[in-house]
């Protein structure tokens, strides 16, 4: 197979708002202060779809106060690289990419002609993002909607919204591997006074007469 590989350096995304609180192990590297960074190590995950194999290794985030030190704002640093193996795919043309939209059911994915490999974090304010709310109430009731990924996004959030942040994406025009890679992607949180949760999602969708789309979920974890 062949190897398509890049480099999701996207710094500054920028988020308002987020939600809940996970069991995930956590290690403060600066122990006794109050503002001291938390690291959380977040576990390796595979899914299999029609034709493609999913997998995320190597995530974590580092949590940080925010800057604007207003009680309602916190920053998140998140790595980590996501690895679909395709096997079968029409080759496609890619058209004009006005970016994901965000809206239920979509997962933030959008394949502008082509199949395509996107990775980036679904972020909640004072609600669950876990996988029960996620196939039941994230096409629902709850207010969702999307960021784009750049350089500088400003999203914000209230109690009870969830929005999906794209860090990268890869367009896939033949069978083989591909990768994204993303290493200290900034999410800055401002606007959610109560508890924040995030997760990672990647998602593959394969155009054609046998459209699919497979979706890769991380493990919840508390941004405070």
């Amino acid at each position: 197979m062949s190897e398509n590989r890049t480099n999701g350096l996207r710094r500054g995304a920028r988020i308002a708002g987020v939600g809940a609180a996970a069991a995930v192990a956590m290690g403060l590297l600066s122990t006794g202060a109050a503002n001291a960074d938390t690291f959380v190590p977040l576990p390796d995950g595979q899914k299999n779809g029609p034709d493609v194999t999913l997998a995320r290794t190597g995530e974590h985030a580092l949590i940080s106060p925010s800057l604007a030190a207003n009680g309602a704002g916190r920053v998140v640093w998140v790595s980590g690289n996501a690895v679909a193996d395709v096997n079968v795919t029409p080759e496609g043309t890619v058209g004009p990419n006005n970016g994901a939209s965000g809206a239920p059911g979509t997962n933030n994915s959008s394949t502008h002609g082509a199949s395509q490999l996107s990775t980036g974090y679904i972020v909640g304010c004072q609600v669950s993002i876990a996988s029960d709310a996620i196939s039941a109430g994230l096409s629902g009731g709850i207010n969702l909607s999307g960021g784009s990924l750049g350089g500088s996004i400003g999203i914000n959030l209230g109690p009870g919204e969830v929005k999906f942040v794209q860090i990268d994406y890869k367009d896939i025009l033949k069978p083989g591997r591909y990768s994204v890679e993303y290493q200290d992607a900034e999410i800055e949180i401002q606007g959610c006074a109560g508890y924040a949760q995030a997760r990672a999602y990647t998602v593959v969708e394969i155009i054609g007469d046998n459209y699919s789309k497979t979706t890769l979920y991380g493990q919840p974890f508390s941004i405070g």
